[in-house]
């Protein structure tokens, strides 16, 4: 019984992990595609950039999306 409650709990935790997943992605695509220009001048068309940062966007993106959504309430100015 306990092993099978083991298995549904690592299910779970790991369907947890693709949706977190799941969401960084989209929101990393975002944020590099129309975003990382406006938080940093030198990000203007630098795509090699983008690519280093992609992992860290990925995962730190309740932090990405929070700091870009007070960014855009302040007018842009970083």
């Amino acid at each position: 019984m306990l092993r099978v409650d083991a298995i549904a709990a690592a299910e779970t935790f790991v369907s947890w992990v693709e949706v977190y997943a799941a969401a960084g992605l989209l929101i990393a695509a975002a944020f590099l595609l129309f975003g990382v220009g406006r938080v940093s001048e030198e990000a203007h068309g630098n795509w090699l950039f983008r690519l280093v940062i992609l992992p860290g966007v990925v995962v730190l993106w309740p932090l990405v999306l929070w700091r870009w959504i007070r960014l855009e309430r302040r007018g842009g100015v970083p």
